[in-house]
């Protein structure tokens, strides 16, 4: 278990994370995670009885199970960042069975990967480890490279294989975006009739989100994002943490006219602090009432302290937990074990709170 004293020597320069308490909106105000999140929230909606049993299988399995949040492995980037480019490092999670295995030796509530990858397991481990269906990728063979999310599998079989729920991804802001709505939306009524649940990839896509700096992750923006994926039927939202603000704003500076925004988002609702982005997030996840996960982010230099400082900020701003992959496939099984491990470590932390 990782100690109070390790997770402060990770965060290093950062480790004032850990005594931050004066957040812009209370925590009182939000829905923050319980052991009991799925018959607090869930058992209210129009979910059926088979929803409520699949969500309440992915929060009681694992290191995490019965504590409100959630450790997801994900493993689809043979897609969307190529195969021979995502597993050079690491060959062995060519194999489908690496990857699954990778979830269960690190604990982790479910693993999440491509129709292909878990369809060819399934008989073997759906039994042993919650699977999560991912429906639709980015592909990027098409030469020139196009940007779009196109769908790869279909509920019946997510359904068949004995998978808990699907995942999809949304590129909000996009030329594309109208229709992906309208795609996943079907998709998710469909999923909970069938009694899967949803996780929604609530990403961002448009040049026009660059121009000073890139906003693709600034807090007003995927924000919005997140409220559009609840809107829709998500269980669960997935979205980058944060880096930035004023996304609104630098996209209307000048003549421009987009979207709509208040500048209490950025002095009531929200400040600088990771923490404070982070929570704004949230807000719009219905004030915490559909579970907000973080990614992990790419594989760099320094994994295991960047994957604790995200874990830090994502619980003590009231977040569910994270979905992380590439920090962890891409090295030696049992240093990604490790890392994975270490970030479950946070949420079981009682030192580390809720701002």
């Amino acid at each position: 278990m990782l100690s109070t004293a390790k997770i402060t020597e990770l965060l290093g320069q950062d480790s004032n994370l850990l005594q931050f308490n004066n957040p812009k909106v209370s925590k009182d105000r939000i829905t923050t995670p319980t052991p009991n999140l799925v018959d607090e929230v869930f058992s209210h909606s129009d979910r059926n009885n088979r929803v409520l049993v699949n969500l309440s299988h992915l929060y009681n399995t694992g290191r995490l199970a019965n504590t409100g949040y959630v450790s997801i492995l994900p493993i689809d980037q043979g897609i969307e960042h190529a195969a021979g480019a995502s597993f050079a490092k690491n060959p062995i999670y060519f194999n489908p069975e690496s990857i699954v295995k990778l979830g269960i030796e690190a604990g982790c509530n479910a693993v999440t990967s491509t129709l292909g990858v878990l369809s060819l397991v399934s008989r073997k481990y759906a039994h042993k480890i919650p699977f999560v269906v991912k429906v639709n990728h980015n592909e990027l063979f098409t030469y020139p490279n196009t940007h779009d999310q196109i769908i790869f599998g279909s509920v019946d079989q997510a359904y068949n294989m004995g998978a808990v729920g699907i995942g999809a991804t949304i590129y909000f802001g996009s030329k594309e975006s109208n229709r992906q709505i309208v795609e996943i939306s079907e998709m998710f009524e469909y999923a909970h009739e069938k009694g899967l649940f949803t996780i929604l990839w609530c990403y961002i896509r448009n040049e026009a989100f660059k121009s000073d700096k890139d906003y693709h992750a600034s807090a007003d923006l995927t924000g919005q994002a997140n409220h559009l994926g609840a809107t829709i039927g998500a269980d669960i939202i997935k979205q980058k943490l944060p880096v930035n603000n004023g996304g609104y704003k630098a996209l209307n500076m000048g003549n421009s006219d987009y979207g709509k925004f208040d500048d209490r988002i950025y002095t009531e609702l929200s400040s600088d602090n990771p923490i404070d982005l982070t929570r704004y997030q949230i807000l719009n996840n219905y004030m915490g009432n559909i579970p907000l996960i973080n990614s992990g982010g790419p594989s760099g230099d320094n994994d295991l302290a960047e994957a604790v400082k995200t874990a830090v900020i994502n619980k003590r701003a009231g977040g569910s937990g994270l979905i992380l992959g590439r920090k962890a496939f891409q090295k030696p099984l049992n240093e990604g074990v490790g890392i994975i491990n270490a970030v479950q470590d946070v949420y079981l932390n009682k030192d580390v709170t809720i701002a």
